[in-house]
């Protein structure tokens, strides 16, 4: 299929063949008639692209910060690798989609295959959308109609903030798409409006609608006729659309309101407010948050847990049927926004339109129909790179050096997967065939710069493909165990991103599975990306340890950093918590390092206090068998501008001390004062895991070790707070 995707580093825009995405419970697969380019949305988004980089970074002052404290623990190289990776990935365009159902995800009632919907789904022949997002549409109204029906949410939530009353005039600053749909909306509810623009043409649409009109290229002043529109008294209300660096509308605003008016921002404005203009009057002031309660929150959007009508009676999701409602009345009439109709073949002129200055309002992009060609093939051909001098064929073991050359699926091809993983795999020699993504369009992104094969949304086709011999599983956490089942019966070694699995019945069924494939003592390689005891330094310490015999002990501070309490790594049924999900990391590292096995383990959780998350805010005590001992502390409650990871070993006299995965000290170690590296590095384990199925060896990890350091980590989490306190839905 084709989708509308920008180029955040370069502000380019392009249409690309996609697979399209799969269905998933909770949402909705659409296959798109028509869309509403989002004009100010979008370009702002394109501007942003084509914007340098020190532009870019003063229009984004906090992602500097991170920046800076990034250099200054990570170094400038990894740094820049990191923005650099950011910026190169493509976005989606579009959130104002219509089309008919093509499949129902489990859990989603009140929609049915073959119903038209209105959705906030992206430029593309296909969308998943999350069912409360989505709204049916009524007979009586068109799809080019309907695509209005989110840019009508986002007015219409402005209104509800606004809260205006029959007969109240009502100030509309800004006649772009939102501004006139805002117009249209108080005059049904019986509001007299004045708006507001520079541009004549919208003016004289804004009076077509039934609004008084301020042109500001006219010269007119707005206090002016604000104070004549009001009767002197001031008007009641004031709802900002526009988009513009300046302060003079929310100025405006408050001098044009009466005593104790409102003033509701929807669009992008300066803020620097005149505290005289606010206090004197005793104004309200509040910024509007898109189409509705709902907005950003995971539950709602993500999970699909409605808010119960009786609390919350207009969120997302009812406010676009609201808006629907108007349409289908014929009180709001959307055919007189519409400037320009492109073919999707043509959307990129679209674009051109729309950054050229020339005169335009709602431009409709429409789309070719379920019949058009490729529009359900999930499996997209990349080509691949050329790759000489392979001393076997790929898939096939060498009779003569007894070689097998490992062909990889990968699984997943977010962030990590696509800056991390696959770049290590490449390098480490692998045959890159197949990248999966469940959306597709990272995996067209990751696949094409790193010369997969092919790319695809049909993650069972990596199972079942006999060339594929070892897939890499890089999804979200919830999801490892059942890929790493997967692997197993299709009996292909399995290299999975930590964690291996989130609970103990999971660890207990792929346990039972490597067991029943490996009866004939070729079981396939299992490996977790354990990556820390594969960093130099770490290897060294580990040379130097085993020199003695002596018990050691072992201290591991993490300061790693605040994530916010409804990021997906922090919900123990999708991201297993942080213990599970990082901290496993350091108790594997420490596994590794005293080569014993861990006979005990006890945690201290921070103690609980409102408004703080202290699931990963712990202190982990781990005893091993030769009697050693480490403590891992994992604090997510420091600052960024200290060192992430640090280790100190203490034995026979000597202290080792590992800052960073940059310095290496030793303090009274025989032999031994440092080892620095000019870069962070904290191992990787792509080629241990490919030299393994090259030379049939076991696993780089043992994997009485994974399992072990996997028990322990779910173990540790079953006793905190998130697990103690977690209710059932």
């Amino acid at each position: 299929m084709k989708q509308i995707l920008q180029n955040l580093g370069n502000g380019e825009t392009s249409l690309v063949d996609v697979p399209p995405p799969t269905g998933s419970a909770g949402s909705l697969l659409i296959q798109s008639s028509v869309s509403l380019v989002s004009a100010g949305t979008e370009r702002t988004a394109i501007n942003f692209g084509k914007a340098n980089l020190l532009d870019k970074a003063r229009q984004q002052p906090d992602k500097v910060k991170m920046v800076l404290d990034k250099i200054r623990t990570d170094g400038l190289g990894p740094t820049i690798e990191t923005v650099r990776n950011k910026l190169d990935q493509p976005i989606p365009l579009g959130y104002c989609n219509v089309g008919t159902v093509l499949e129902v995800g489990a859990g989603i009632e009140g929609f049915n295959v073959g119903d038209r919907v209105a959705s906030n789904g992206h430029h593309a022949e296909v969308v998943r959308v999350p069912g409360n997002l989505c709204a049916l549409i009524p007979d009586n109204v068109s799809d080019e109609s309907a695509s209005f029906s989110v840019i009508g949410a986002i007015a219409l939530q402005g209104i509800r903030l606004v809260q205006p009353t029959l007969g109240e005039t009502v100030v509309v600053t800004g006649l772009g798409l939102v501004g006139l749909m805002t117009v249209q909306l108080l005059r049904a509810q019986g509001c007299r409006v004045l708006g507001i623009d520079l541009d004549p043409s919208r003016v004289a649409l804004a009076r077509q609608l039934g609004a008084e009109c301020v042109d500001l290229s006219a010269g007119q002043d707005p206090l002016k006729v604000a104070e004549t529109f009001s009767r002197g008294r001031g008007v009641d209300a004031v709802i900002i659309t526009a988009s513009t660096k300046s302060n003079e509308p929310v100025s405006h605003a408050a001098k044009m309101c009466r005593k104790r008016g409102r003033i509701v921002l929807v669009g992008v404005t300066g803020l620097e407010l005149s505290r005289a203009d606010f206090f004197e009057k005793e104004l309200s002031f509040q910024v509007s948050c898109s189409y509705g309660p709902g907005r950003y929150d995971p539950e709602y959007e993500d999970k699909g847990h409605d808010y119960p009508v009786g609390f919350v009676r207009w969120t997302e999701q009812r406010n676009m049927e609201a808006v629907l409602d108007m349409m289908a009345s014929g009180a709001l009439d959307c055919e007189a926004l519409i400037s320009h109709r492109f073919k999707l073949e043509d959307a990129l002129e679209a674009y051109a339109l729309l950054g050229s200055g020339e005169a335009s309002m709602g431009i409709l992009l429409e789309y070719p129909g379920i019949d058009g060609p490729g529009l359900l093939d999930r499996t997209i051909v990349l080509g691949g790179e050329e790759r000489d001098g392979l001393r076997v064929r790929p898939g096939v073991t060498d009779a003569e050096s007894g070689m097998t050359e490992p062909v990889l699926g990968f699984v997943g091809a977010g962030n990590y997967a696509g800056s991390v993983l696959i770049p290590a795999f490449k390098g480490a020699g692998a045959v890159l065939k197949t990248v999966v993504s469940s959306g597709g369009v990272s995996g067209v992104h990751f696949g094409k710069k790193h010369g997969f094969g092919q790319t695809t949304t049909d993650v069972a086709s990596v199972f079942a493909d006999a060339d594929i011999n070892a897939v890499v599983v890089a999804t979200r956490h919830d999801s490892h165990a059942r890929f790493v089942l997967d692997a197993l019966h299709a009996d292909k070694h399995v290299f999975v991103e930590k964690p291996l699995c989130l609970t103990l019945d999971a660890l207990e069924e792929i346990s039972g599975a490597y067991e029943k494939a490996g009866k004939d003592g070729t079981a396939p390689l299992l490996m977790v990306g354990f990556n820390r005891r594969f960093a130099p330094q770490v290897q060294r310490i580990k040379q130097l340890l085993s020199t003695t015999a002596e018990p050691k002990s072992f201290i591991m501070t993490v300061n790693a950093g605040e994530i916010p309490s409804d990021h997906w790594t922090q919900d123990l049924a999708v991201g297993g918590g942080r213990i599970i999900g990082e901290a496993c990391h350091f108790i594997d590292l420490l596994r590794f390092l005293t080569d014993a096995p861990i006979v005990g383990h006890s945690v201290t959780f921070m103690g609980a206090q409102a408004g703080m998350i202290t699931s990963d805010k712990v202190s982990i005590s781990l005893s091993f068998a030769d009697g050693s001992f480490g403590t891992v502390h994992y604090l997510a409650n420091g600052s960024k501008k200290f060192p992430k990871e640090r280790l100190e070993v203490f034995c026979g006299g000597g202290i080792l001390q590992l800052d960073n995965f940059r310095k290496l000290k030793g303090f009274g170690w025989k032999g031994f004062r440092s080892m620095n590296l000019r870069r962070q590095d904290k191992g990787v384990c792509a080629q241990a895991f490919l030299d393994a199925v090259r030379n049939g060896g076991g696993s780089p990890i043992p994997f009485e070790e994974i399992i072990e350091v996997s028990r322990i980590s779910v173990e540790i989490t079953s006793r905190g707070p998130l697990a103690i306190n977690r209710v059932p839905l």
